[in-house]
């Protein structure tokens, strides 16, 4: 049996449990459990602080982590980065006070700095030759310029609306994170076949993201048209319709894309087109 550590609250873990339902892994509802069984897949999660996981990974406490990027970054642990998840996005960046003039990144010479990621933000500035003054907080990184503890901040930046709040400004992207798939190094032989079926289910999730299925009706002689601005179709299906002369066509496609032709669709003569949701694609 393999075991996961995820954030025991928060956006991760809510994107973590979705992502878990979603591949049909059933975990129990108990915010009072430290360590929750699955009921349908060899696997058990246990719950704990983000900044928490990457070592209890590392040290075999838990076989697999789900972890932002941010903190895998932070906290340098010895364990293997299977596969970025494409959710709960956010980038680690410096912001000063709006009232202040930035100049680029030698403003931060000798400037003190707060933040809760100071391996990270310490790593960046000998990369290019800055000396500041880090100074590390735990908490409401964003108010410290406002009461005096500090110049400027390094913190995760999602929407923005905390900084301009705080009346900051973003001005310098170090890294750009989202929620990483971590394992530890020594998984024997069963626990990586029961990871390899996991990671077929994510896959099959992650595969589906942003996709549909279309399905439209054209013009028998129109279909080479339409099939020809159908972008990412490799073999389309064309099947014909009870009515002499029209067809059938039916394609997976990204949804962005399909707003992008949907006109070119109508004119090439394209009737009664569905767009229908994808839970899960094997390629």
């Amino acid at each position: 049996m393999l075991r996961i550590a995820i954030q025991s609250k928060g956006r991760l873990y809510e994107d973590t449990m979705n992502l878990l339902a979603e591949a049909g892994i059933r975990i129990p509802s108990s915010k009072r459990t430290l360590l929750v069984q699955s009921t349908n897949f060899p696997i058990e999660v246990l719950f704990l602080r983000d900044d928490d996981i990457p070592q209890s990974v590392a040290t075999g406490v838990a076989d697999l982590g789900i972890v932002g990027k941010n903190e895998f970054e932070e906290r340098m642990e010895d364990a293997d980065v299977i596969r970025p998840l494409g959710f709960s996005k956010c980038r680690l960046s410096l912001a000063i006070p709006k009232s202040v003039k930035y100049t680029g990144l030698k403003w931060f010479e000798g400037k003190k700095i707060a933040t809760s990621y100071p391996g990270i933000l310490r790593r960046f500035m000998q990369q290019n030759h800055i000396t500041s003054d880090i100074h590390v907080i735990t908490g409401s990184v964003e108010i410290s310029p406002g009461i005096g503890l500090s110049d400027a901040i390094f913190d995760i930046v999602s929407s923005g609306g905390t900084l301009v709040s705080n009346n900051l400004a973003e001005v310098e992207t170090v890294m750009e994170s989202e929620a990483l798939l971590i394992g530890n190094k020594g998984m024997d032989e069963e626990k990586r076949a029961v990871l390899e079926e996991l990671l077929f289910r994510i896959e099959a999730v992650k595969n589906a993201e942003d996709k549909k299925y279309v399905l439209m009706n054209v013009p028998t002689d129109k279909v080479g048209d339409v099939v020809s601005v159908l972008p990412g179709a490799k073999s389309p299906t064309v099947m014909p319709l009870a009515t002499e002369g029209w067809s059938s066509i039916h394609t997976v496609i990204d949804e962005k894309r399909f707003w992008q032709i949907i006109r070119q669709l109508k004119e090439l003569g394209a009737q009664g087109i569905l767009v229908v949701p994808i839970e899960k694609m094997i390629l």
